[in-house]
């Protein structure tokens, strides 16, 4: 017997039996981020805007374009993973709008944007960017622990890079953009994944061939250590304006 297709409408009332996050309609956003107004992030598969909720709340709105393939179930991962989280350096969700070909994500908005961004600021002394540095790495770290040790369901990122950690007032950093999140049961060490959709540079070398062992929560620490050699090469920004412009396409054990 055939299986019957989910439909959209199916989706949306399964997204919000899964989360109690706030839902908001396209007329909801559309007004709090005045037509979107301000674009305060591209990428190539979603624009962020500037909001600001009734409550005077200041959010970030990630609308995701109708061109990702893959663009419905990395939303969905999205908001049902972050849905589950409460830590100090994980991205706070507001809601989301899910409404006909409309998928937007309501998150906290963070004055200094993401730490591929910071990277590129120079500190006004060496001591002070190396207290920076160690406390902004140190912040990630606790928030991947979280992640895979302190949820009910283990959640493993899969694209932890600097464009997704994002930086507060304070510099306090917290991990974002679930969309390629997984979630297992913790007595699961090892994933089965079906297609490998991380950035080049910070993937692990098992998410490419087996041979080099499972896939499994690990993948994200070794993710973890490509961004800890992204921010010490920093220091030198000539080393890293010779290699490349684009910091993202560096093979970083090619390149140590």
């Amino acid at each position: 017997m055939r299986k019957r297709k989910t439909s959209n409408a199916q989706r949306r009332k399964n997204l919000k039996a899964l989360t109690p996050l706030k839902h908001y309609r396209y007329r909801e956003v559309k007004r709090f981020t005045n037509s979107f107004a301000c674009v305060v992030g591209k990428g190539g598969f979603a624009t962020v805007y500037k909001g600001n909720l009734p409550d005077g709340r200041k959010v970030a709105v990630k609308v995701l374009k109708d061109t990702k393939s893959n663009g419905e179930e990395d939303f969905i991962n999205e908001v049902v993973s972050m849905s589950q989280t409460s830590h100090v350096n994980i991205v706070s969700l507001v809601g989301f709008c899910y409404e006909g070909s409309k998928r937007m994500i309501v998150y906290e908005f963070l004055e200094n944007g993401s730490l591929d961004q910071f990277i590129s600021k120079r500190a006004s002394s060496v001591a002070e960017w190396r207290r920076r540095l160690y406390e902004i790495l140190l912040g990630v770290a606790r928030g991947l622990e979280y992640l895979h040790y302190g949820c009910k369901t283990r959640i493993v990122h899969f694209d932890i890079k600097p464009q997704n950690v994002l930086l507060d007032s304070n510099l306090c950093p917290k991990v974002s953009d679930f969309g390629l999140a997984k979630l297992c049961e913790k007595k699961e060490s090892i994933m089965s994944l079906l297609d490998t959709r991380e950035t080049i540079g910070y993937i692990a070398p098992e998410m490419i061939s087996r041979v080099y062992g499972g896939v499994s929560h690990k993948s994200d620490v070794y993710s973890y250590g490509m961004l800890v050699l992204e921010m010490i090469g920093a220091t030198n920004k000539d080393t890293v304006k010779n290699t490349t412009s684009n910091t993202s396409s560096i093979y970083f054990p090619d390149w140590i």
